[in-house]
């Protein structure tokens, strides 16, 4: 598979779709006020890097790198297309957050996913990356619907991408 991750400027009819299809699960899986998820609007601020992964002209998943400081990221919004799960999509885009983190000099990479049986095999994603259980970060409150990972980074503070 010829996998292109792209950094999306979040107007495509595509993504919109997927976004849609993600915020949709979500709620249908956990209760409105455990839904971490970001909606295009917030998705598109400065503080927030958005990639898309194309092969052959089709949207395969998304991922996001939110900034929460000059040295903690936090992955948000990834979302394989369910046609292409288990193909290895996710763990693309999480190497390409991994990349974007290191540029920017991040110490440590955060994330809140659901505790429910149907994010079991994000969960198991997050933890070949290395990422580890951790209490709530950010904002984020002690929530049981939420399972907060976070993996430290080693690399010098620069600031060369955006």
């Amino acid at each position: 598979m010829d996998l292109q991750i792209v950094v999306d400027p979040l107007d495509g009819q595509e993504i919109a779709a997927l976004l849609r299809e993600h915020l949709d699960d979500m709620y249908r899986i956990s209760p409105p006020e455990s839904v971490h998820a970001l909606d295009l609007a917030k998705l598109r601020r400065a503080d927030v890097t958005f990639w898309s992964a194309w092969a052959d002209g089709e949207l395969l998943g998304c991922a996001a790198l939110r900034e929460l400081d000059g040295w903690h990221g936090e992955v948000k919004s990834m979302r394989t297309a369910t046609a292409h799960r288990g193909r290895g999509v996710g763990a693309a885009l999480m190497r390409r957050i991994f990349e974007a983190a290191e540029q920017r000099g991040y110490r440590r990479l955060s994330l809140e996913t659901g505790s429910q049986p149907e994010f079991a095999p994000a969960r198991a994603l997050y933890r070949r990356f290395g990422f580890a259980p951790c209490g709530p970060f950010a904002s984020y409150s002690e929530d049981p619907c939420s399972t907060f990972m976070t993996r430290a980074l080693a690399g010098a503070h620069n600031r060369n991408e955006r």
